[in-house]
């Protein structure tokens, strides 16, 4: 404590003192000579001092016991506050009123206000992550419970069983797909996921990529055009090659065919730009905003035929952001998409 903190502590004492010394002071000289009460000076001074005295000590009890009693009072609310949190109930919110804005509590008071609201936020989350997992899940198991009862008929032909093993085959590998990616992405967000940096040639990197998914792009007779720079980049490998399918097949599914998509890479300074650019059916605005959340389709129809099961660029987003890199979109209706992927060329930089 400074010396001027002392000084004023001291001094308030003091004054205190004076000011129930004061009182009592009055009382004794106006109830004394109205009892008639003759006494010496040294006794009335001794009475003075003592029921200034008790003056003082009732005046700090009860002060004490009303701020105690306020004080029980708002502990009270924020105990059963918690509570209401504790058992899941989330619509809290703690309002101590003007009087009480400079409680000791009113801080402790608006933490659980934030505190409520943030896991509020995360339960929608929850509940809206586990009606989309349901919703994914359950198509592809309705198609296979179908078609594999329509299988037991022995009236069809040998080409519609074909037909129905084939869309049992393929809702099957829509499942896996499913059931992977959640995996991965749950991978990703915990503290354990391996990561393992290397430094390799970036656009050798891009080059396979495109050259392995040569029968999807051909069957489309789209055509790519690489543009790529000598990159040499200190990164994860493994993750960044999945960054670089999703977007691949991502600008595949949406571009028709004889068209074009477009992928780049260059550095600039100490960083490295990959760009794939097409020019398929583009992403409406509000789109935009959300594509890169999970289970996030623009789709509204959820049609199955034009989209996965919107996880993957929810997985970019996290391997991008793994690398202290960022991901942007660029689009137009009917025009195109542009998906901007910057990245540091040395990890950790």
């Amino acid at each position: 404590m400074s010396k001027r903190k002392r000084v004023l502590g001291s001094l308030s004492g003091i004054g205190i003192v004076i000011f129930f010394w004061s009182i009592s002071y009055w009382v004794i000289h106006l109830v004394f000579p109205t009892l008639e009460m003759v006494t010496n000076e040294y006794i009335k001074d001794l009475v003075i001092g003592l029921f200034g005295f008790i003056l003082m000590i009732s005046s700090f009890y009860l002060i004490g016991k009303l701020f105690r009693s306020r004080r029980d009072d708002v502990f009270h609310l924020l105990i059963d506050a918690l509570s209401r949190i504790r058992k899941g109930d989330f619509n809290v919110k703690l309002n101590l009123g003007r009087t009480n804005m400079g409680h000791p509590f009113a801080t402790l008071a608006s933490s659980i206000n934030d505190m409520a609201e943030e896991l509020s936020e995360m339960e929608a989350m929850r509940q809206a992550f586990i009606s989309n997992v349901s919703h994914e899940i359950q198509s592809p198991l309705t198609s296979i419970r179908g078609f594999a009862r329509a299988l037991q008929n022995d009236a069809i032909s040998p080409s519609q069983r074909n037909r129905y093993l084939d869309i049992i085959i393929t809702e099957s590998n829509r499942l896996s797909k499913l059931s992977d990616n959640l995996m991965k992405l749950t991978s990703l967000e915990s503290e354990h996921h391996p990561f393992s940096v290397k430094t390799y040639r970036l656009d050798k990197q891009l080059q396979q990529v495109i050259l392995a998914n040569e029968p999807q792009w051909l069957a489309k007779k789209i055509t790519i055009e690489p543009i790529l720079s000598e990159v040499e980049i200190t990164a994860d490998e493994d993750l960044l090659n999945q960054v670089w399918i999703n977007l691949l097949h991502n600008s595949m599914k949406f571009t028709g065919e004889n068209s074009t998509i477009s992928i780049t890479l260059k550095h600039i300074v100490e960083n490295t730009i990959v760009e794939f650019i097409d020019n398929g059916i583009g992403i409406d605005p509000e789109d935009q905003q959300h594509i890169f959340e999970r289970f996030y389709k623009g789709d509204k129809s959820r049609n199955r035929n034009a989209a996965g099961s919107g996880l993957g660029l929810s997985i970019v987003k996290k391997i991008v952001e793994l690398h202290l890199g960022t991901i942007t979109v660029k689009s137009e209706v009917g025009k195109g998409t542009k998906m901007t992927v910057s990245l540091p060329l040395t990890y950790g930089k």
